[in-house]
């Protein structure tokens, strides 16, 4: 279990706003919830992908596009 003993995984989810089920459109910034969720342990790796059915490389290219809208978002806000 990755979250903390004293949170349970729905209330996880409800302060990661994360849906329910993976019955969703999976819109980037949903995909970016469960990434973050995830790299917060809020809920495990094995969590996620058993609740939102992903693979792995599908995990993995989710958390791709994260990184790369995190570093967007890094860079714009330096050339202000």
């Amino acid at each position: 279990m990755a979250y903390p003993r004293n949170i349970s995984i729905a209330d996880a989810i409800k302060r990661y706003s994360l849906p329910k089920s993976h019955k969703v459109h999976w819109s980037p910034a949903r995909k970016a919830d469960v990434v973050r969720a995830v790299h917060d342990r809020a809920i495990s790796f094995h969590e996620a992908r058993e609740r939102y059915l992903l693979s792995r490389s599908e995990f993995e290219q989710w958390e791709s596009e994260y990184h790369s809208q995190a570093g967007t978002r890094t860079a714009e806000l330096e050339s202000v």
